[in-house]
């Protein structure tokens, strides 16, 4: 069944791309990531030109924020003032990257450059999940206890001048760190259309040293107010967002994620992540053999 998608200008098989975004979803519900670092990549594979893919993923994730951010929110599980402050943050760095987008058109290298930062990004994250993974299946497997968690901002945090209270985060930081932390996420967000989570909670718990319990839902308060902002980035600069594509993604998303919340009770947590961790892998590996090899198509079209 073909729909015609006005902005990426070409026809595509409309239970193709929701079934895209089912694999997304299903991939967000059991392993409880947003899936939009896999969105770009999977609909690049598909055809879809990577201006459109970014821009649009991006939207879908946006929709598919709203429902985890007012559960958070009514759990109280919400750092409301951090959450502002990488918001704002978020907003300059979406501002940024529009900026960075608008250069690489110019000089039609947003299709390169795209593919680059998801191979080192997918690969070096999916390395990291990979040998963590492997190591808590070996300390299991050999009866170890997991070694304590460690909750301490990172160095660099701590030299930073002008400290706030962050009191749900159990933080007494510089705002500095989350407003820079915001800045790189929104930057990602515009080129990538991810929703940066997968950056964004390991430096939340890793560089911050906030307390587990408020990251999540913090981190997609973030990432909803960002998105959101990126997309209306993206509609006014690149005009690169397709609603038609990004409708569809998100149907598929939804019932995706309710099937993977199922099959996540069922199966353990440190399997989840050694495939979740095979699949980054895989993608990243696909991207980089696709730099290397000379694509069907010479020529793509991008929405000027």
């Amino acid at each position: 069944m073909d729909i015609y998608l006005p902005i990426a200008n070409l026809p595509v098989n409309m239970l193709v791309i929701i079934g895209l975004g089912g694999i997304v979803g299903l991939l967000s519900g059991m392993f409880g990531v947003g899936g939009g670092f896999l969105t770009t990549p999977l609909l690049i594979f598909y055809g879809i030109p990577p201006t459109v893919a970014a821009a649009s993923a991006a939207t879908q994730v946006t929709g598919a924020s709203v429902s985890g951010v007012f559960a958070h929110l009514s759990r109280g599980t919400v750092d409301l003032r951090m959450g502002a402050v990488l918001v704002a943050g978020g907003v300059v760095g979406a501002v940024i990257g529009a900026g960075l987008f608008s250069v690489l058109q110019s000089v039609g290298q947003t299709d390169t450059v795209i593919a680059i930062l998801y191979v080192l990004l997918l690969g070096s994250i999916g390395g990291l999940m990979a040998w963590e993974s492997v190591q808590a299946l070996v300390r299991r497997k050999r009866g170890l206890a997991a070694p304590p968690a460690k909750r301490r901002h990172h160095p660099l945090v701590t030299a930073l001048p002008m400290r706030w209270r962050f009191y749900k985060s159990g933080l007494y930081i510089s705002p500095l760190a989350p407003l820079l932390l915001g800045m790189a996420t929104g930057i990602l967000t515009m080129l990538l259309g991810v929703g940066g989570g997968f950056v964004m909670v390991p430096a939340m718990i890793y560089l911050l040293g906030m307390q587990t319990q408020v990251v999540v839902g913090t981190s997609l308060f973030q990432i909803l107010f960002v998105t959101m902002a990126t997309t209306l980035v993206h509609s006014v600069t690149t005009k690169a967002v397709d609603l038609v594509l990004a409708l569809l993604l998100l149907v598929g998303s939804v019932t995706g994620a309710q099937l993977g919340t199922r099959i996540s009770r069922t199966v353990r947590p440190e399997y989840l992540r050694i495939i979740l961790a095979f699949i980054v892998l895989v993608v990243a590996i696909r991207m980089a053999l696709g730099l290397g090899w000379r694509p069907d198509e010479i020529y793509t079209l991008e929405p000027g």
